[in-house]
């Protein structure tokens, strides 16, 4: 080996050794949902007067599940990302459209229906079966979403 090779080796070796440094601060610990019990109790009582009530769940505007009463086989995860993206189009539809702001969306389907309430920063999604009365889960279901975004907000400022 000549005297050029074994410094060139020397060399090469400096340029890609990565000098050590102190390991990375560790991320804290995953710490559970906080939970909201006046909430849940909004979403049980919105249940018991309306019997056609299929369930109901509250979101935040980026999709993480808040609160939930659904059936076993909804998924709620996924029904609060879902909710969130209806809410932000139709967020989007009505400020674009009329330059004001959303409030609901309705959506008929052949099985039930779907309403998603604007409550505060978050979402109050009910679902309920075809024999429903609109009229009146609107009626009920408009007070619910005012005082979740009231709970929320007191829930947050403590």
């Amino acid at each position: 080996m000549t005297v050029r090779k074994k410094l060139l080796g020397e060399w090469r070796g400096r340029l890609t050794k990565v000098a050590m440094t102190t390991p990375e601060p560790r991320m804290p610990e995953y710490t559970a949902p906080q939970h909201y019990p006046a909430v849940q109790a909004e979403l049980q009582a919105l249940r018991e007067r309306l019997p056609q009530l299929i369930g109901s769940l509250v979101a935040s505007s980026d999709g993480l599940l808040i609160e939930h009463d659904l059936p076993v086989h909804l998924e709620p995860a996924s029904m609060a990302a879902l909710s969130a993206a209806q809410l932000s189009l139709s967020y989007r539809l009505a400020n674009t459209a009329n330059g004001g702001g959303f409030s609901e969306v309705v959506v008929h389907g052949t099985e039930g229906q779907v309403v998603i309430y604007a409550a505060g920063h978050t979402s109050l999604t009910v679902l309920a079966g075809p024999e429903v009365n609109v009229g009146r889960l609107h009626l009920e279901s408009r007070p619910v979403a005012r005082a979740i975004a009231g709970h929320l907000a007191a829930a947050h400022n403590d």
